[in-house]
């Protein structure tokens, strides 16, 4: 049996080495890929299940990403794969959970311009309307709002058609607006 040498970890490795190092069990490989994707899975989760229950899932998607490791096909980029893992253990979560969290507003808008405190309010209301819609739909509006992704990484990170993820998107739009005016947001 020959022992494979480790490149040193402050060399740039490519995607598919990384993933082969992982794929190896290298514990160092698996750090770097966890340190590299971990701030915008928390986000992503975070928004998902609320910040309480984050880091608890957060570790679960992980602990899935490396089991599942292997059967990392190379269709989709590494980050991409990832995000669906890490997305598909919120939402199971949510399942398990058997409720959704609702939080009660507890602010009065302002009509002026907005200031540092309108914003934080604005914040506030927008969390506690995207708690009350549907995961699915918080799911692809966060991907595409929050994390930036396309339409494409969408529909492959949750395993949707392209025209599923625009239709969902435009409906938590209008389900988040509608949330917001009924607390007294104008659009």
């Amino acid at each position: 049996m020959t022992v494979t040498e480790t490149p040193p970890w402050n060399m740039k490795l490519s995607e598919s080495e990384l993933v082969g190092a992982c794929q190896r069990g290298d514990r160092a490989a698996q750090k770097r890929l966890f340190e590299s994707t971990q701030a915008r899975i928390f986000r992503v989760i975070a928004r998902i299940v609320g910040e309480r229950e984050a880091v608890d899932v957060t570790q679960q998607a992980y602990l899935q990403v490396f089991r599942k490791i292997g059967q990392f096909s190379g269709r989709s980029t590494l980050a991409t794969w990832v995000y669906r893992i890490a997305v598909n253990e919120a939402l199971q979560h949510i399942r398990r959970r058997g409720r959704r969290t609702v939080t009660t507003l507890e602010f009065e808008p302002v009509d002026h311009a907005p200031n540092q405190t309108n914003i934080a309010d604005l914040r506030d209301a927008l969390d506690a309307a995207l708690a009350d819609i549907d995961p699915e739909l918080k799911a692809v509006f966060l991907l595409k709002e929050v994390d930036e992704l396309s339409y494409s990484e969408i529909a492959h990170v949750l395993s949707i058609p392209e025209g599923t993820v625009g239709s969902r998107l435009n409906r938590a739009r209008r389900e988040l607006q509608d949330r917001l005016k009924a607390c007294g947001w104008a659009s």
